[in-house]
């Protein structure tokens, strides 16, 4: 938790300095030719939204306590859009499924990546945002393109057991791998020149690029996306009987994008997009 904190502190009082250094790319996943009708609101209740406090910077526990991050932000704008009453809730987030699974809530505002698995579980909004996989090297040696030919026989730094270290096996196995067994691990090998690569989570790697503990570092290229191993997107989840309310998430979700208020959370919580 207190790690956590320090990260998104970190995080948010650099916001203006990295976008004023350089900008911000701002994924959008709406299709602007489907246009979607206003719900009909529903009988009054309170919509209890779940989530977890220890991962920035989509959801978080700020320095008051309160719960905050870009998930979190995102499923309060879609309820003042949508003129609900809401609550967020804090879970550990190895639980989350379950409890909504159970009624201890009714939507999961959280980084939990679609998979088939949990498409027959649960039903799921219009994404809103997606894990990306992302290479850092030096701020030298970093380039806005990458042809992934060019990293033959280089040295690249993994964290061993993860997607990531499986997606650099199968699809660039000419890479020279050195696995370490954490992304602190993986940044040492970079800083010392085992490795002239990073190859991880572009959330974790922009927390890291977005503070002065990794100043002297750059993303190079763009992002892997691929979704057999980092996942579909993320989205919110329900239960599958909560038809209506999805529909509302869903219009509520682009109405957010149409008026900019997705692109201003999105700018506030990464000054350095993982994407």
């Amino acid at each position: 938790m207190i790690r956590a904190v320090i990260l998104a502190l970190a995080l948010l009082s650099l916001a203006s300095t990295a976008q004023a250094q350089s900008p911000v790319t701002v994924p959008n996943f709406w299709d602007p030719r489907i246009r979607l009708d206003r719900p009909e609101p529903g009988p009054p209740r309170v919509i209890r939204f779940l989530t977890d406090d220890e991962y920035p910077p989509l959801h978080f526990a700020g320095a008051d306590g309160s719960l905050t991050g870009f998930s979190v932000e995102l499923a309060r704008a879609a309820c003042e859009k949508l003129g609900w009453t809401c609550t967020v809730q804090a879970r550990r987030f190895d639980t989350l499924l379950d409890s909504l699974a159970e009624g201890r809530g009714d939507v999961i505002a959280a980084g939990i990546n679609l998979t088939p698995q949990i498409r027959q579980r649960f039903a799921a909004s219009h994404l809103y945002f997606r894990s990306s996989a992302r290479l850092a090297t030096t701020r030298g040696n970093a380039e806005a393109e990458l042809d992934t030919r060019s990293l033959q026989g280089k040295r690249v730094a993994v964290v061993g057991g993860t997607a990531h270290n499986a997606f650099l096996e199968r699809l660039l196995p000419f890479v020279q791998r050195r696995e370490t067994g954490t992304l602190a691990g993986a940044i040492t090998a970079l800083r010392s020149g085992e490795a002239e690569f990073v190859f991880a989570d572009g959330n974790a790697l922009s927390l890291l690029l977005a503070g002065s503990a990794g100043s002297e570092l750059a993303f190079t290229g763009g992002p892997f996306l691929e979704s057999r191993y980092f996942g579909e997107g993320v989205g919110f989840l329900l239960r599958k009987d909560e038809a209506p309310l999805r529909r509302a998430l869903d219009y509520a979700l682009q109405s957010l994008w149409d008026d900019g208020t997705y692109a201003r959370l999105y700018l506030r919580f990464f000054p350095v997009s993982p994407f």
